[in-house]
């Protein structure tokens, strides 16, 4: 795996907080309660984007953040909602400054992959940020594999690299997998996934009964709603079980395993809903466990159909 550095040269730890939920899901009190549980664990590496909750996650982040801003290593995404334009994405990161009151991101990434605005614009405008000093890093997050090398590419026409990549990643969206992981291992991309929960399901709390986002937005609900992926998540809670341990600390310790993933993004509403995965960042997973629970989801197919050659 590649490790993001911190402005010294130090490695910043692997888990990272996805503040997704700040001013949203959760209010201000569950929020800070959650960035001071989340450095207690020494997580230092805390994930935004101009996109989420109208603003606040941000707003709500850098006030949280403000008295030891030298010691966190700070990613916010920009150019969602599209276009990947210069203008776009100057003004969305212009705001997501003032909101956060830092005149500097460590990591900025593109949220969305832009088909319609010219690469050689957008990351033209990368480029100028990095230059200015506004930004250390540059990334991209829902790209599939062939669009992170397009965009390395012509990254690179500008003195550019891109430096991290955000797929998402769970036991039950395994698709990363198949291009994506072995493009970040040979071209040395930091891989930072999101969703090891798989939206909750892998809590185990929608088979007690329980309510979420799985079940009034129906985003996810498309995004998790085949019945064999509840199985996934029932046996993956019954192995729990029988563990003595939580679900949701078994699936972020077993989304870590991978050898492409520099970390995963952690997130909850609620400082209780976090626990369990700030857990996973002390559990060391054996090869035994991992494949056991590997074999709950068939490894998605390879990349060409010469599968005698797998």
């Amino acid at each position: 795996m590649t490790p993001l550095t911190m402005p010294d040269g130090a490695p910043v730890p692997r888990f990272a907080f996805g503040t997704m939920q700040f001013g949203g899901g959760a209010d201000e009190a569950a929020s800070r309660a959650m960035y001071e549980a989340a450095r207690a664990a020494g997580i230092t590496h805390f994930d935004t984007a101009y996109g989420y909750t109208g603003g606040e996650s941000e707003r709500l982040l850098g006030r949280f953040a403000a008295a030891e801003r030298d010691r966190l290593y700070i990613a916010t995404k920009c150019a969602w909602p599209l276009p990947a334009s210069r203008a776009n994405i100057t003004a969305q990161f212009d705001e997501s400054r003032r909101r956060l009151g830092m005149d500097m991101v460590d990591l900025l990434y593109l949220h969305r992959w832009d088909a319609e605005t010219p690469l050689e614009e957008t990351f033209e405008t990368m480029a100028r940020l990095v230059e200015a000093g506004h930004v250390r890093h540059v990334g991209v997050s829902n790209y599939a594999a062939w669009q992170v090398m397009k965009a390395a590419s012509v990254a690179a026409r500008f003195g550019l690299k891109i430096t991290a990549i955000q797929p998402m990643y769970s036991l039950v969206k395994r698709t990363a997998e198949v291009e994506i992981f072995p493009m970040a291992l040979s071209e040395g991309f930091a891989v930072m996934t999101y969703s090891p929960l798989g939206g909750g399901l892998l809590t185990g709390k929608y088979a007690r009964g329980e309510t979420g986002r799985l079940l009034h937005d129906a985003a996810y609900a498309r995004r998790y709603g085949d019945p064999t992926l509840h199985k996934v998540a029932e046996r993956l809670a019954a192995i729990a079980g029988e563990m003595g341990v939580s679900p949701a600390m078994l699936a972020v310790a077993w989304a870590a395993r991978h050898p492409a993933v520099t970390g995963p993004i952690l997130s909850a509403r609620t400082p209780e809903q976090l626990a369990p995965s700030l857990a996973a960042i002390a559990f060391d997973m054996d090869d035994a466990l991992y494949a056991r629970l590997s074999q709950l989801v068939p490894a998605p197919p390879p990349a060409t159909d010469r599968t005698e050659e797998a």
